[in-house]
């Protein structure tokens, strides 16, 4: 294939301005080339041929600049103008993930001293179990290094080999060479109460008795996914703890998982219990969804949720596995059980809860996508574009949630979804007005309106870049206007003042 003389003469800039749109999308080199082969696998660049381009060794055929141009949505003509980009895009360093925090003075009063003292007195009094508040401290260390933990991926990687999928069969044998003996039991569901009032089926499906016993409950043969996940989890706990006793029992249902210990006081083993039962989880999913191979396959798919049948995994491993392995880094997971309590949630792009701690405040938003979805008969996924006030200003939010089953019969919601502003001012464009006019529309039409044919057109751009199917699905209805808290609703007239006057 011979290179356009043209090509050749116009291409003093051409590697730098590729590598300077990978890296402002938050691209691997590989991660480059995979999008190139999806596109067009007879013209894509092979990753050292791609890293030769971008330091000016090669100059790429026209056919493959093309397929580069696609990718990042720009005209060839850009790539050719011989000219340096003005200005590299450099976005502004935001926090690691979460809400921003707030100065804490006088800062003695917050020494380990005196929080040790006033933290367990601070959950007696609102309620919240040792437990839930060290769930929340794991949260914020969650966001804050935005699910990114390298030697849990490592450690998980060096037990798998990096198989995808991995099978019920091929789980076991690591059981076995880890020398576990599994033990299955039978136990009728408990119908228990939630902190919301709420009565919901739980089952506890497995716990681990030192040193070497793993008993798993006899439900877990009829749900495969479940079954290796939970088998992923004891696996972790053995490597990562040598098969100590510090490790909680697994539960499914509605209530919380610490429903079986009957405690809801501050306890010190309750951080490490909930720590080691996180890294665990976290190890789990990096050994059933290994970073590079399971990152390909939602490259391929369009990070699809139907991925995590190919993965041979739940749609919540699945999932939650997407916000740790995306180049993206400004995603959410929401798993909601009905009337509408998050029981996880991960939300490293900062967004606002719904409503504090679940049980406090009575005038949750109606249109959040994960509660909205309880309303839908239907089986499969739908996605939403959303607006939400974040501290004073407007962000468009992006979402795909999935109605499903546990194995105690509860029906739940998995909500996963990005923020799409920092993708459109990676692109060189105004998110903040972008996000404002389209609050405004919103507000004009009573809450919810379609996407003007202009914002869809970019809007479509940046979910090809992405390469995230549902953000285009999600312009197939109108955006909704939703609010952190129902009291402080942006519709006019306000869902919480029609709800007072009925």
């Amino acid at each position: 294939m011979k290179i356009n003389k043209s090509l050749l003469r116009k291409s003093h800039f051409l590697g730098t301005k590729i590598r300077n749109l990978r890296k402002r999308n938050n691209l691997t080199i590989e991660d480059l080339s995979t999008r190139c082969v999806r596109l067009n696998p007879e013209a894509a660049p092979s990753v050292s041929y791609l890293s030769m381009i971008e330091r000016g060794k090669r100059v790429p055929a026209v056919e493959m600049l093309e397929v580069i141009a696609q990718v990042f949505q720009k005209e060839l003509d850009w790539f050719l103008d011989g000219e340096a980009e003005e200005q590299d895009l450099v976005l502004p360093k935001q926090s690691k993930g979460g809400l921003n925090g707030m100065p804490l003075e006088p800062g003695f009063l917050f020494s380990g001293d005196i929080l040790q003292i006033a933290i367990p007195e601070l959950l007696s009094q609102t309620g919240t179990s040792g437990r839930q508040f060290a769930q929340l401290l794991i949260r914020a260390h969650q966001e804050h290094h935005q699910n990114h933990f390298p030697e849990l991926e490592r450690a998980a990687e060096e037990v798998g080999l990096k198989r995808l999928p991995l099978s019920v069969d091929e789980l076991l044998a690591i059981v076995k060479q880890l020398g576990l003996s599994i033990h299955w039991f039978d136990e009728a569901p408990r119908e228990l109460i939630d902190e919301l009032g709420v009565r919901s089926n739980n089952i506890q499906t497995s716990f681990f008795v030192p040193p070497q016993s793993l008993h798993l409950h006899r439900v877990l043969q009829q749900w495969p996914t479940r079954l290796k996940y939970e088998l992923a989890v004891h696996i972790g706990h053995a490597v990562l703890h040598n098969k100590d006793g510090v490790k909680s029992s697994m539960a499914v249902g509605g209530a919380h998982d610490d429903v079986f210990a009957d405690s809801s006081s501050m306890a010190p083993q309750d951080i490490l219990h909930a720590w080691r039962d996180f890294e665990s989880s976290f190890f789990a999913g990096a050994l059933l969804c290994p970073k590079q191979p399971f990152r390909q396959l939602l490259e391929r798919r369009g990070y699809e949720i139907a991925s995590h049948l190919q993965a041979e995994v739940s749609a919540s491993v699945a999932m939650r596995r997407m916000t740790a392995v995306s180049p993206y880094p400004h995603w959410h997971y929401f798993d909601a059980y009905s009337p509408g309590k998050l029981k996880a949630v991960y939300r490293g792009n900062g967004i606002p809860l719904p409503w504090g701690n679940m049980r406090q405040v009575q005038d949750p938003c109606q249109h959040w996508a994960v509660f909205r979805m309880f309303e839908v008969k239907e089986s499969g996924s739908a996605a939403q574009l959303s607006l939400l006030d974040v501290q004073g200003q407007p962000r468009i939010y992006c979402c795909e949630s999935t109605k499903v089953k546990d194995l105690a019969g509860n029906d739940h919601v998995l909500c996963a979804g990005i923020d799409l502003n920092p993708a459109l001012a990676a692109q060189g464009l105004d998110a903040d007005a972008l996000a404002q006019e389209m609050k405004a529309r919103c507000i004009s039409y009573g809450g919810a309106a379609t996407v003007p044919q202009n914002i869809q057109t970019t809007l479509k751009r940046v979910a090809n870049i992405l390469n995230i199917n549902w953000v285009s699905r999600s312009m197939n209805k109108p955006a909704q206007l939703i609010c952190a808290r129902g009291g402080s609703c942006p519709r006019s007239p306000s869902c919480y003042q029609c709800e007072v006057a009925t």
